[in-house]
């Protein structure tokens, strides 16, 4: 089992290793270098950075059109949205390194996207250091109360779970403690050159000054207007007068900027220890209902002993070669980067490129689905079960589940799980395991950002607060959704279930913020939201990109289906006009899903050019940016 240690966020900066920029520029050494500079009468650039950011605050906001490729050096950001991303963009161009870009672009992204992300969530952080040539992680993934009982999920009046939307999803017992706020302290701390306060300070603004409100952001509020008219708080911010607010519209979130900017003075022990711990629990336990709707919203049990306990974790990374590249992602308990990792190691026994665009995807989907028997079978919390994932990640154990892929036909599904004990017959002798049939409960919401800068550091970050949405549950006064991430528990207790409810517990996440490696050096950084289809779309990118030849925009552009273990592939309308009617040759059968993911990505090529890419027009497009465009 890997050992994860926890980040002391109750230490001062000088208790923790302060790399920042690759040049070995250490934040006390930039704080004190600003003094000198103010002292002698020059501006520096954060000064200006703040300046710049007021003023914007007081501007009327237009609508912003979205580039989903930029090419150009300097450093560069991709995101959902193109607020946050023109946010990471200039911290950067005012000498910020990935690190503060990744927090400022996330923050952001709590104001512009409060369905996906937010200081109630969590999420995972994959960080290059360029001067050290190391990848460190953090576990940002929520965490279940100490007294979340067993049967948390599962009606009383009936014995059989609540079904999951809305009921489950809608409620104070799905509320997992947050470690986003948890997250970019000790990121900051770790790496940044940013204090979180000077991070915070542009989503500050652009809080009190508002967007321009777009049609996913109509769209989303009216497909959970039911949810969030039943909490007072909720309907109060996001349904103004009983509606979502207008296309064109400007909307502000003031509570969110008083959120921000006094997370920032106080620090996260005032998130964790203080009022707004108190707020967070009064709130799960009680969820303030209006009383409009008709859904039970069950009470939580999460208490202010679980939000002072709560750590972020620095496991290692997961690492495995592809095809001479060398793919590294987030250990348990997501499983992004072990079913990823195994699904890349089964194809590298094919000759993919040879063979014909069918033939390579039904291939595709073999390995997928033994890879998510795989991920049911093992992963959880390694806090809490002995995850294999060094064999999981090992060349022997996809040469023995390779015996399992016929390449001719379609097996029924699901399939049975391997036997990932190290001792492995690649003659497929006996490779008999047992079938894992659980529902797959994660929501399709989550965001995701990716930031390289100019010293050649990359950040890979996938935060949520999983369903879109969340709980539905605003807490009153603060300006931010709670989240569901407890319904990623199964919801039936089984001991021999990896991803049980037990307190204290992590719920197994399929979030893959991925970094990708050419000889030592970083070549494509990227992830995806959209739940259990998060792995198969980073899976299928890297597919395009390397196997099938595609350049990153069309990588990135292609349709998309997402195998994983059921009775059948859903697929978008593209893929099964393009390739449906081939692969039920094979005895694929499909279901239809109007899109999957939504990923953001860059590349790097060898002389140091960046190419950012964002979704062209999946959830409404994203936005991409460098900080010097190229002519």
């Amino acid at each position: 089992m890997l050992e994860a240690v926890p980040y002391d966020r109750g230490a001062t900066d000088s208790d923790h290793r302060e790399v920042g920029m690759s040049t070995g520029v250490t934040r006390s050494a930039r704080h004190r270098a600003l003094a000198c500079l103010a002292a002698v009468g020059m501006t520096a650039s954060l000064a200006t950075f703040t300046q710049s950011t007021a003023a914007a605050a007081v501007a009327q906001p237009r609508p912003v059109e979205k580039t989903p490729i930029a090419v150009g050096s300097g450093g560069a950001v991709s995101s959902v949205d193109p607020e946050a991303t023109a946010i990471g963009l200039e911290v950067l161009r005012r000498g910020g390194n990935a690190t503060d870009a990744a927090v400022a672009t996330a923050a952001a992204l709590g104001v512009t996207e409060p369905y996906s992300a937010g200081v109630g969530g969590g999420g995972f952080f994959v960080h290059y250091d360029a001067r050290t040539g190391e990848v460190g992680t953090i576990d940002g993934r929520e965490t279940a109360p100490e007294a979340m009982p067993r049967d948390a999920f599962i009606d009383p009046a009936t014995g059989e779970p609540y079904p999951l939307f809305p009921e489950m999803v809608t409620s104070g017992a799905a509320v997992g403690v947050p470690g986003t706020p948890a997250t970019w302290d000790a990121a900051l701390r770790e790496w940044g050159t940013y204090s979180l306060s000077e991070a915070l300070r542009p989503a500050t603004h652009l809080a009190r000054r508002g967007f321009v409100v777009d049609e996913e952001f109509r769209k989303q509020t009216l497909d959970n207007a039911e949810r969030f008219s039943a909490i007072t708080s909720t309907a109060d911010l996001f349904l103004p007068d009983g509606d979502a607010p207008e296309v064109g519209s400007v909307f502000r979130n003031h509570d969110l900027a008083r959120t921000y900017a006094e997370l920032g003075r106080r620090g996260v022990d005032w998130f964790y220890t203080g009022p707004v711990a108190d707020e967070i629990v009064e709130t799960v336990q009680a969820p303030p209902l209006s009383g409009r709707t008709d859904l039970p919203v069950p009470e939580g049990h999460m208490t202010a002993e679980d939000m002072a306990a709560y750590e972020v974790l620095w496991p290692e990374p997961t690492r495995h070669d592809y095809r001479g590249y060398e793919v590294v992602g987030m250990g348990p308990p997501s499983s992004g980067g072990t079913t990823v990792g195994e699904t890349l190691n089964i194809l590298e026994r094919f000759d993919l490129a040879s063979m014909g665009q069918e033939k390579a995807l039904h291939h595709y989907f073999e390995a997928s689905a033994l890879a998510y028997a795989d991920r049911a079978r093992y992963l959880g919390d390694e806090s809490f079960v002995d995850v294999p994932t060094e064999e999981l990640l090992s060349d022997g154990f996809a040469a023995e589940r390779v015996c399992e892929l016929d390449p001719t036909a379609a097996a029924p599904k699901p399939v049975a799980a391997g036997s990932a004990d190290g001792d492995y017959d690649p003659s497929c002798a006996d490779t008999g395991g047992t079938v894992v049939d659980r529902p797959d409960t994660e929501g399709p919401s989550t965001t995701h950002l990716s930031v390289v800068d100019r010293w050649g550091n990359v950040v890979s970050y996938t935060l949520t607060i999983e369903q879109t949405g969340g709980s539905g549950i605003t807490v009153p006064g603060r300006g931010f959704l709670l989240n569901n991430e407890l319904t990623d528990f199964s919801h039936v207790y089984d001991p021999a279930d990896p991803n049980r409810i037990e307190g204290g517990k992590r719920p197994r996440s399929s979030m893959t913020p991925t970094i990708v490696f050419d000889d030592g050096k970083p070549w494509l950084v990227l992830g995806s939201p959209g739940g259990s289809t998060i792995i198969t779309t980073v899976s299928q990118t890297l597919l395009n990109r390397i196997d099938f030849g595609m350049d990153l925009p069309t990588a990135l552009a292609a349709p998309r289906a997402t195998p994983r273990n059921t009775a059948t592939v859903s697929a978008e309308p593209a893929f099964r006009e393009a390739y449906g009617s081939a692969l039920s040759g094979y005895g694929h059968e499909f279901s239809s899903s109007s899109e999957i993911g939504a990923m953001a990505a860059i590349e790097v090529s060898p002389d140091g050019t960046l190419q950012a890419v964002a979704e062209p027009e999946r959830r409404g497009g994203g936005h991409a940016g460098v900080v010097r465009p190229a002519r």
